[in-house]
């Protein structure tokens, strides 16, 4: 019996001495933030004189820069998945030429490309992205050289060093913008500012800060074209998305990555513009970032545990451009158009992107029945459909349906699709 008792004893005080190695250990592992973010940002103004993007009117190189342009990585590493999202002072880009991005990005960066979200702001005051633009000048090659070269570097940069991150959302409201589908006295519908139709004003704001605290980036959506810069100005600025930037880092810190997107405002212009006043402009930008800047005081911020992400092309008929915005009876078809849906859920926040110009009632209706209060729209992402249109449009008529290259039918399978997406985490 002394022996039984004695080697129970040496074995009770073992397991009482491991104990707090154990917990310990346990805490250790715990403790440990999986979920972290890198950041960057980078100058994409060009070198040179470069044909602009956005007007068909304006064909000669830019004459100088207003303001600098710059791109933006946000790098998400959780325990499975990595993401990266860029977003660029730019108009767009060709789906060809995404394609090609994303797959030297993951080469860099070992994302997955279907991990990897690229955005642009739609800005009009942007030089051409787009090497098949008429440019008799030849300056459209040089730049994308160049801009593939800033955007590979910004990008590994955000990857290097990656630190444990928290995340907050705070939504409000900015009215700096407007529907733009106006009704002419001859019954047309025209490019103008129409305050009876529908337009989604809130202005979501996101910061992503350090464990102590310390802001590391804060991502901007809100659904308005930037358009307050028109044909007639041919100096380089980021209107109002670049004002917006540079008025919120003046608030929240020079270093901050602030990252701009465009909500579903397909149909939505800036109450100012198109034209070539900077105070306008300026003052778009101005308002987005005091809005910005009020409600950035309640966001409450939390940790991350896990970024997921879902993907899917969709095929639509095609049509031909129109001749005039008057409706027509008959559509003509052309060859199928490819729309892309990339959602990305960090935390309550989902956002959900689409490559082309999303009028912002298809927009608001994704938000209003997804299941997360974080939903956003990011339009111009990962490709370019051209205008999205609800059915109900084509009868009307107007520019974004004599421009669009899809038939009427979009509207319910594409919100379906994303919902689906969408309730898929």
């Amino acid at each position: 019996m002394d022996m039984k008792k004695s080697i129970l004893s040496v074995i009770i005080t073992v397991v009482i001495l491991s104990l707090p190695s154990l917990a310990y250990c346990q805490n250790k592992t715990t403790d440990v933030p999986v979920f972290k973010m890198g950041v960057s940002q980078v100058n994409i103004t060009p070198p040179a004189p470069t044909v602009m993007a956005g007007y068909a009117a304006r064909t000669e190189p830019s004459t100088g820069i207003h303001d600098s342009l710059y791109a933006s990585a946000l790098y998400f590493t959780g325990e499975k998945v990595k993401a990266l999202i860029l977003t660029l002072d730019l108009i767009g880009f060709s789906s060809s030429t995404i394609d090609e991005l994303k797959a030297d990005l993951s080469k860099a960066t070992s994302v997955s490309p279907e991990n990897i979200m690229i955005t642009s702001v739609h800005n009009h005051g942007a030089p051409s992205p787009r090497s098949s633009d008429s440019d008799v000048t030849n300056t459209v090659p040089a730049y994308l050289k160049f801009l593939k070269e800033r955007i590979m570097s910004l990008a590994t940069t955000a990857t290097k060093n990656p630190v444990p991150v928290k995340m907050g959302i705070v939504k409000g409201e900015c009215k700096m913008n407007i529907n733009r589908r106006a009704l002419a006295a001859n019954g047309t519908i025209i490019l103008g500012r129409n305050p009876e139709g529908p337009c989604d004003h809130d202005l979501v704001v996101v910061r992503f800060d350090d464990m102590n605290n310390k802001p590391l980036a804060v991502l901007v959506n809100w659904p308005c074209h930037a358009t307050t810069s028109g044909q007639d100005n041919t100096l380089i600025t980021g209107d109002w998305p670049g004002a917006a930037a540079r008025h919120i880092k003046n608030d929240i810190g020079k270093n901050v990555v602030v990252a701009i997107t465009a909500g579903a405002s397909g149909d939505i212009n800036p109450l100012y513009g198109p034209g070539k006043n900077f105070t306008e402009i300026e003052a778009v930008g101005f308002h987005v970032a005091m809005e910005t800047k009020r409600i950035l005081k309640d966001v409450k911020t939390y940790p991350l545990k896990e970024i997921q992400t879902a993907n899917h092309a969709m095929m639509f008929p095609g049509k031909k451009p129109s001749s005039a915005d008057v409706p027509v009876d008959k559509l003509e078809p052309a060859a199928e158009t490819e729309i892309r849906l990339t959602v990305f859920k960090i935390g309550d926040l989902v956002l959900s992107g689409v490559s082309g110009e999303l009028v912002n009632e298809i927009g608001m209706d994704i938000k209003n029945r997804s299941p997360y209060s974080g939903t956003i729209v990011v339009t111009h992402c990962n490709g370019s459909s051209g205008y999205i249109c609800t059915d109900k449009m084509f009868p009307e008529g107007g520019y974004e349906v004599r421009v669009t290259k899809l038939m009427p039918g979009v509207e319910k399978p594409l919100a379906d699709k994303f919902l689906e997406l969408i309730h898929q985490f």
